[in-house]
């Protein structure tokens, strides 16, 4: 194992227990990795045309796939090469640059570098840009139950003689439906587009990861496997196209939390706060989750590593093992590590499954809490607030029950990946 202190030294990016060339042990037993890797990366060989390149219809270059599709099995070549700018050479040496900024910063301030300082500086500004789609996206959201409220008003106070009213009713629908229609652009235009930033991190991660494992010495590649280099390829780097589709709810629930609270303010007046009341509790909640959710993560890491450094171990010696018939030993020794890292993926499953629970049953709590609180508060409510009160709940309930939620928690196994690259 390497610890972050040996990053302090001689300044090469991946610190003083790495060289150029490697031993033949390195090379042969990395190897394997080379496709699996580029495979990953997505590096396929194709000569047709790059689907981002240009002005292309996409049916010019989806058509042809379907048609070899339809007539035989896809291979390799058949598919087209990625764009330049995603290939995993271009991301990992870009990544690099700002990792290299970061080691010459920290030997400069003495203090320890920080990967997440690298990815952050390398991603910020593009992640940023795309934050602007998501508050556009629940802006629409919570705008669309206030022209429902509108319509619902309208038939209330419908009156067959005035003509004005009509045309605002026409103008209350055409806005929800433009707002359900600007939603859905909104939403699949930001999830593509924040899925590739996670992607580019992911493929910049894994080839800083192979350059590494390209580089160490026979003496460093005595201190690790191949089985563990591959769950960080395979395990831990997923952990960052998760997280990029979650991180922007962080500040996006709060805000939405706030700004619902005052139109429920606006139309129910106080009673709104016990509503509320429920939410905020189960925010706070879900903090102490997010920091279970990190400690697992760990854990479960730790005791993975310790899984696949076993069983490396009894791959190697299996002649002996199967020499002096200590099959049974070994098999009851990597079933209770395997016992032990299933029990805290268990714990993980269930705290994920609370998070879900809450998902499902706390807006109608909410609105449970805010009814019961408006009727011994002796408020009368008409039609139109009522529904406006739960569309405006349920607007709230995928923001601030499902995907907050989901942003504590993979941010929180994201920066235990992120530990466990680094120390590496």
């Amino acid at each position: 194992m390497y610890h972050s202190h040996v990053l302090k030294g001689t300044g090469h990016p991946w610190g003083d227990t790495v060289r150029r060339g490697g031993g033949s042990k390195s090379r042969l037993e990395l190897g394997v990795l080379l496709f699996w890797v580029e495979g990953d990366l997505c590096l396929i060989p194709g000569s047709g045309r790059p689907p981002g390149e240009g002005n292309v219809n996409p049916l010019q270059w989806l058509n042809p796939l379907f048609k070899i599709g339809h007539e035989r099995r896809l291979k390799e070549n058949d598919m087209y090469s990625v764009l330049p700018e995603d290939r995993s050479q271009h991301l990992g040496e870009e990544l690099q640059g700002y990792w290299d900024q970061e080691l010459l910063r920290a030997k400069k301030d003495a203090q320890e570098p920080s990967l997440m300082k690298a990815v952050i500086n390398c991603y910020w500004k593009s992640y940023v840009v795309w934050g602007i789609f998501t508050f556009l996206e629940e802006s629409t959201k919570v705008i669309q139950p206030i022209f429902f409220g509108k319509i619902i008003s309208y038939f209330e106070n419908y009156d067959p003689t005035s003509s004005v009213p009509l045309f605002e009713a026409y103008a209350y629908a055409a806005g929800l439906s433009a707002g359900t229609l600007i939603w859905a652009i909104l939403h699949h235009f930001y999830y593509y587009h924040i899925q590739r930033v996670g992607i580019r991190l992911r493929v910049a991660m894994c080839h800083m990861i192979y350059c590494k494992a390209l580089r160490l010495s026979n003496s460093a590649m005595g201190k690790t496997t191949t089985g563990q280099i591959v769950s960080l390829l395979s395990n831990d780097v997923n952990k960052f196209d998760q997280v990029t589709i979650f991180l922007h709810f962080l500040w996006a629930g709060p805000l939405q939390a706030i700004a619902v609270t005052a139109l429920l303010w606006m139309q129910i007046g106080i009673s709104c706060l016990a509503g509320m009341a429920v939410l905020i509790i189960l925010l706070l909640l879900q903090s102490c989750i997010g920091k279970l959710f990190s400690s697992f993560r760990n854990k479960t890491a730790i005791l993975t590593d310790e899984r696949i450094r076993t069983m490396s171990e009894v791959i190697t010696g299996i002649r002996i093992i199967k020499m002096y018939a200590w099959e049974k030993s070994f098999i009851d020794l990597i079933t209770t590590l395997r016992r032990k890292e299933i029990s805290k993926i268990l714990r993980s499953s269930y705290l994920r499954g609370m998070n879900l629970t809450a998902f499902f049953t706390v807006s109608k709590i909410m609105i449970f809490a805010t009814f019961i609180t408006n009727v011994l508060l002796d408020n009368v409510m008409a039609a139109s607030q009522v529904f406006m009160v739960v569309t405006l709940y349920e607007a709230l309930r995928f923001t601030s029950t499902l995907y907050f939620p989901m942003a504590i928690e993979k941010v929180s196994e994201a920066v235990i990946c992120i530990q466990r690259i680094k120390v590496w």
